[in-house]
């Protein structure tokens, strides 16, 4: 199993929209890209977050994905 980064989120997170950079850039919880659907969705809800950044082997981001994506 590979390890997840979390990092908790600001008490005043405010929903304003932002770019696919602007969230890759972003402090945010993340999983490889080698992981299964379960457990991303596990991650997204201790998160309680609607959105995970996706990183490669080499600890790079390569991607976005939502909960809608995942169901």
């Amino acid at each position: 199993m590979t390890l997840v980064q979390m990092q908790p989120r600001p008490a005043i997170a405010s929903p304003v929209h932002k770019t696919i950079a602007e969230v890759m850039d972003a402090a945010g919880p993340q999983v490889c890209d080698d992981m299964s659907v379960e457990v991303a969705l596990s991650v997204m809800a201790a998160a309680r977050t609607g959105r995970l950044v996706v990183c490669d082997q080499d600890g790079q981001c390569t991607g976005l994905v939502t909960q809608i994506e995942l169901t």
